[in-house]
């Protein structure tokens, strides 16, 4: 990918990357993981206007910035540089939703988690806040 290029991304292309970098996380993107991701984009009010046809050339820059040496690091420039700082909770919310989607957090999924948490300077109580509620909505009888 040439640096050069410019990647004119939306906040909600920054939040569907961020959902699509935790479920490849682990090398193994599951079904229920794209399931919420989808859910995510068709019920929450932040994608009310979001171009769905969107969605593949951000899960496609996911996964070119993947197969970089630096592409984490690239893609938290990329967030940090287009999502607004007032959604970088629902950016890790929408993270942790990802995460526990199919039951169980692998452990570069954990990684990952802790590296946005650092990278949007999530704060503690609120992550944790964050993180709770997300293992309450996740929760299996």
């Amino acid at each position: 990918m040439n640096d050069q290029t410019p990647h004119p991304l939306s906040p909600q292309d920054c939040l569907v990357a961020v959902m699509v970098a935790v479920s490849a996380s682990d090398d193994d993107i599951r079904t229920a993981e794209l399931v919420k991701i989808q859910s995510a984009v068709n019920h929450l009010p932040i994608f009310a206007e979001y171009d769905i046809d969107r969605m593949n050339m951000t899960a496609q820059l996911v996964f070119d910035l993947f197969a970089e040496e630096d592409g984490l690091d690239a893609l938290f420039g990329l967030v940090r540089e287009n999502l607004p700082e007032h959604l970088f909770e629902t950016a890790y919310a929408l993270a942790c939703d990802v995460g526990a989607a199919d039951g169980k957090l692998e452990e570069a999924e954990l990684r990952l988690l802790e590296e946005i948490r650092y990278e949007l300077n999530i704060d503690r109580l609120a992550a944790a806040g964050i993180e709770r509620g997300s293992r309450a909505r996740h929760m299996r009888a």
